[in-house]
C-alpha cells in the first residue's frame, strides 16, 4: 500500500510508451507518418524529418517526436485514463494520511 503510487506511475509510464509505440507501428509507412504528424499539428518540414527517422519504434515512442504529438490530453481524449487517477477515485480513503482517518473506540 505504501509504494502503490510510485508503482502505478512507473506502470502508467510504460503503458503510455507502449501505446505510442503501437500508434507508430500502425502508421507503418513514412508517407502515412508524415500525413498523421501534419494532422497532429507538426509543420510539414519537421513532419517529413520525423517520419523518416531511422530510430526503432520503441526508441521513437520514448522520444520527443511522439511525446510532443501524442500527448496525455490526446490519449485521455481517446479513452486512456491514467491508472493513478483511477486508483485515487476508486480508493480515496487509502490516499489519506493515517492520522486523518476516523477512529473507532473499542468498548
Amino acid at each position: 500500500m505504501g509504494n502503490i503510487q510510485s508503482k502505478l506511475k512507473e506502470l502508467d509510464s510504460w503503458v503510455r510508451h507502449r501505446l505510442r509505440y503501437c500508434i507508430w507501428a500502425d502508421w507503418k509507412k513514412a508517407d502515412r507518418r508524415k500525413k498523421n504528424f501534419i494532422r497532429l499539428g507538426v509543420n510539414a518540414r519537421q513532419a517529413y524529418a520525423w517520419s523518416r527517422t531511422r530510430m526503432g519504434g520503441w526508441a521513437v515512442a520514448q522520444s520527443p517526436i511522439m511525446r510532443t504529438t501524442i500527448t496525455l490530453q490526446r490519449l485521455a481524449k481517446r479513452g486512456y485514463e491514467s491508472m493513478l487517477t483511477y486508483y485515487s477515485t476508486v480508493a480515496p480513503q487509502l490516499n489519506e494520511p493515517l492520522y486523518t482517518r476516523p477512529v473507532r473506540t473499542v468498548v
